[in-house]
């Protein structure tokens, strides 16, 4: 760590050095310097991210183009260049390390007021918007067919034919319920395809921790981890959003009863998405309610294939979490049905103002 911050064009000398954050894939450090200027040092996780030098692209790429829209540097992260002008240095041990300046500015767990909920939509509506003329299809799809619903069915059916850990037996009920849903399910990944939706740069991990607030005014500064930008659709991003911060309880919640859509959440994020975004297309702005149920129905998915192929993805406490997780999911898509005519509502109302 100490050999890697040297192989960057920092302006100054490094004097203290620090972890900071509470990330559990990168490996990052807060470097301080002689003259007061700090840095952000990460080591790549590269078991995660197996192609660091594709994943730099996209960052570089996202944020340079962020870059000429802002006047405010902490507005964006800014990157520092290794030695080699490269903006990532691969140490002696095949390590792959990157820099950044740092903006003081703190990031919240879960939002403490209506306004930090708000705060965390604006600055993703920004995101998009600023990157609503960056040229998607350029950038590497770093997890493919991440979002691409149909594929994580077919990859579902894969687990229920094998049914590795004989586990299908206790999820017939759960197999009905998403089954029931597939054709719909499928519908932002063909209005992709057919190009009925535009694609888009997303982000893929909106949650309120990943966005940088000023410590004076707990306005929203910018948008952190970038690491998993790829192309995709803006519904993929509110979706993600909804299904974890207007949700009324968390996603492995056991009682069912607690799992619902907090309608005021929703609404408080559909407005401050909206008034950071104004480059969505009509459709897009209709959809938005599907984003949110077909990404938590997504979800479920993919906790259940887990649950099927004996749980080797998705961390878990137990031996049925993913099958809790797969459960709360669920639930919620079935409040959100129950809900549907109201959040239509809600959106048609900001789509009209």
């Amino acid at each position: 760590m100490q050999q890697a911050i040297h192989h960057f064009q920092i302006m100054s000398q490094p004097v203290t050095c620090k972890t900071f954050g509470h990330g559990q894939i990168n490996y990052t450090f807060q470097i301080g310097t002689d003259s007061g200027k700090q840095y952000i040092l990460q080591r790549i996780n590269t078991h995660v991210f197996k192609k660091p030098v594709q994943l730099m692209e996209n960052v570089i790429a996202v944020t340079e183009h962020i870059q000429k829209k802002v006047s405010d540097d902490s507005h964006s992260l800014r990157f520092v260049p290794a030695l080699d002008g490269k903006y990532y240095y691969r140490d002696e041990r095949r390590r792959f390390w990157r820099c950044y300046e740092f903006v003081g500015g703190f990031c919240l767990e879960a939002p403490e007021s209506d306004a930090d909920f708000y705060e965390s939509a604006l600055a993703f509506g920004r995101f998009q918007d600023q990157l609503s003329d960056f040229p998607a299809e350029t950038l590497h799809a770093t997890i493919p067919n991440f979002h691409n619903t149909p594929d994580r069915y077919r990859k579902l059916r894969i687990a229920m034919d094998e049914d590795a850990c004989d586990r299908l037996q206790f999820v017939q009920k759960e197999i009905d319920f998403i089954m029931e849903r597939e054709e719909e399910a499928g519908t932002i990944q063909r209005m992709l395809e057919s190009g009925e939706l535009p694609l888009r740069v997303t982000h893929n991990d909106t949650k309120l921790n990943n966005v940088l607030l000023d410590p004076k005014t707990r306005k929203a500064l910018c948008v952190l981890d970038l690491d998993t930008v790829m192309p995709g659709s803006s519904l993929f991003d509110f979706g993600d959003s909804i299904r974890f911060g207007a949700a009324t309880a968390p996603e492995d919640v056991q009682e069912l009863s607690r799992m619902s859509l907090d309608l005021h959440l929703f609404d408080v994020y559909t407005k401050g998405f909206l008034d950071g975004c104004h480059s969505l297309t009509r459709k897009e702005i209709e959809l938005l309610p599907l984003g949110a149920k077909t990404i938590t129905l997504e979800l479920a998915v993919r906790f259940l294939t887990d649950y099927l192929e004996s749980d080797h993805y998705f961390k878990t406490q137990y031996p049925d979490h993913n099958l809790v997780r797969t459960r709360a999911q669920l639930k919620l898509v079935e409040d959100m049905e129950s809900k549907w005519y109201r959040m239509q509502k809600i959106v048609k109302k900001y789509m009209e103002n």
